[in-house]
């Protein structure tokens, strides 16, 4: 699964990854636990152009009636994103590209405790978290946009701390991501083994609060 991630790159090298035509957002602020109901940088294409904007990660179908669904919606299982209600027509039309630079997994040790770990590209760059956007309406007739995180089976390496890891896009996948839904299906797989490296860092990664430098530090 992915329940938490980091994104510290300036706006200027998100805005080179992604290719983007268009920033909307209040301010650029780096996170270092990004957490599920934050709202977060996202990517999508509209008319052609790529535009980031802000999402609120737990998905909440345009069907619900309480907001707090999202909080079960953060991930999609990419295996049945085509079966389930929720998640269907956001594959098909409403794809979208979250900017992360690492993300935690939780491993137990041999107490039962869970260790955390930052999980990074090798070469320590940006890449992409494949996600889902929807839009719902409160009772007061306010539109909320929100997104999930798609997930896949663990490649060799993660394998050992959980048996899920998010679909991470790279750099030539991201315009095949906005295709066609064929395109983007081919995409629904785990990153190659030895792809990734990780660290174990402090339990203080475990309170969304916590948001300083010293996360990232090896524990």
């Amino acid at each position: 699964m992915c329940g938490r991630f980091t994104l510290i790159a300036e706006l200027e090298d998100v805005r080179e990854e992604f290719k983007l035509d268009k920033v909307k957002l209040d301010n650029w602020m780096s996170s270092y636990n990004v957490a599920p109901s934050q709202y977060i940088p996202a990517v999508i294409r509209s008319d052609g152009e790529k535009r980031m904007g802000y999402l609120r990660w737990g998905l909440i179908p345009p069907w619900a009636d309480d907001e707090k669904i999202g909080f079960k919606m953060i991930n999609a299982r990419s295996e049945t994103v085509e079966e389930k209600k929720s998640f269907r027509k956001p594959f098909e039309q409403q794809r979208c590209i979250i900017p992360a630079d690492s993300f935690y997994e939780w491993k137990k040790d041999e107490a039962g405790e869970k260790q955390p770990y930052r999980i990074q590209m090798k070469d320590q760059g940006l890449f992409g978290l494949a996600g889902l956007w929807e839009k719902w309406k409160n009772k007061d007739g306010e539109n909320v946009f929100t997104c999930t995180i798609l997930t896949t089976e663990a490649n060799e390496e993660m394998s050992d701390l959980h048996h899920r890891m998010p679909v991470i896009l790279q750099r030539n996948d991201y315009d095949a991501w906005f295709e066609g839904k064929e395109e983007a299906k081919n995409l629904l797989t785990p990153l190659p083994d030895g792809a990734l490296t990780m660290y174990p860092v402090s339990k203080r990664v475990n309170t969304p609060a916590n948001n300083d430098a010293a996360l990232l530090e090896e524990a």
